[in-house]
């Protein structure tokens, strides 16, 4: 009972993890419109991806076959770069080429964890390969890779990942009580004011959470790039941590969606991306009552996509072989 308890607090993580996700697309055009979805963006960037992440590592402690990874993963990043391929050539006009070395939008996430399933067991047999990882993540921003593969983002996430194989929900035992949920909400509640005051974070662009971009890109130095990239990482730690402390462990009505996250995060993809270039919605989002009814919308698509349907799709997908 006690595991299955655990295994919920991971399913309502990834329930509020793929709503973040959703709203952060969907914010994407106008968040530098409005003072309380340009915080709301950072919030969330610095966040999210390295908490889904964590909780993939985590669920990956049984490295899978390779039949298990292809069938699963490489088959379905194929599948759904060629989907989107057609979405972009046929009904949206854009530009583009049926590239497979460089993933386009969500589609990353399937690349990199695969590699990151495929590298782990070695990586783990290095010594301190936890902290090589993370030294790793801030060498990469050195180099202005681009996003073939996604190597950069690959290598700069690869440190939460590794974690996630490391962590041991045990570990959260001692703390999972009413000081603990208190302390850690009053952590997050701080970090989420001092955010909304901070001048500094306004001279940056949310874009040095997202691990694609060199220091260059990012209009850097190489000493400021590494500096500001430990803080993002000693944040985003930080943040999966104590969301840990405060979410519920035991089964919610919602809990279900947790097990639906494939699904939502392909094709809340597809819908955005359609919205994006065919419709000005997005971009004309500027007073908070359109904010909130935005944040509304992403939430009915988030229960949208995660229907039967949707969900069959993917399952198909992930089982053609």
């Amino acid at each position: 009972m006690e595991k299955r308890q655990r295994e919920y607090l991971f399913d309502n993580y990834k329930v509020l993890l793929i709503v973040l996700v959703v709203v952060g697309h969907f914010i994407e055009p106008c968040y530098d419109q409005n003072p309380f979805l340009y915080e709301l963006k950072w919030g969330i960037v610095a966040f999210h991806m390295p908490a889904f992440i964590f909780i993939s590592g985590y669920f990956s402690k049984k490295i899978p076959s390779v039949k298990k990874l292809i069938s699963g993963l490489v088959i379905p990043y194929f599948v759904y770069e060629i989907i989107y391929y057609l979405l972009y050539t046929y009904i949206l006009d854009k530009e583009t080429e049926l590239y497979f070395t460089r993933p386009k939008f969500t589609l990353w996430y399937l690349l990199a964890l695969c590699v990151w399933r495929l590298a782990a067991p070695a990586v783990k047999r290095l010594p301190c390969h936890l902290i090589l990882s993370l030294i790793a993540g801030l060498a990469v921003g050195l180099f202005g890779i681009g996003n073939f593969l996604s190597i950069p983002r690959i290598i700069f996430f690869f440190p939460f990942f590794l974690a996630g194989m490391e962590f041991d929900s045990g570990w959260l035992t001692p703390f999972r009580n009413r000081k603990g949920y208190l302390g850690a909400l009053g952590i997050i509640g701080g970090m989420a004011a001092f955010l909304f005051r901070d001048r500094y974070h306004r001279r940056l662009s949310v874009k040095i959470f997202y691990g694609r971009y060199s220091y260059e890109e990012l209009e850097l130095s190489s000493v400021e790039g590494i500096l500001i990239r430990i803080v993002c990482y000693g944040i985003s730690f930080l943040l999966i941590y104590l969301f840990m402390l405060v979410l519920p462990s035991e089964q919610k009505c919602y809990s279900y969606l947790g097990e639906r996250t494939m699904a939502i995060y392909i094709f809340h993809g597809l819908i955005y991306s359609w919205m994006k270039h065919r419709s000005s919605a997005l971009w004309a989002v500027e007073s908070n009552g359109e904010s909130i009814l935005l944040l509304a919308f992403c939430l009915a698509v988030v229960w949208l996509v995660s229907r039967k349907p949707f969900v069959q799709v993917t399952n198909k997908i992930a089982h053609l072989v």
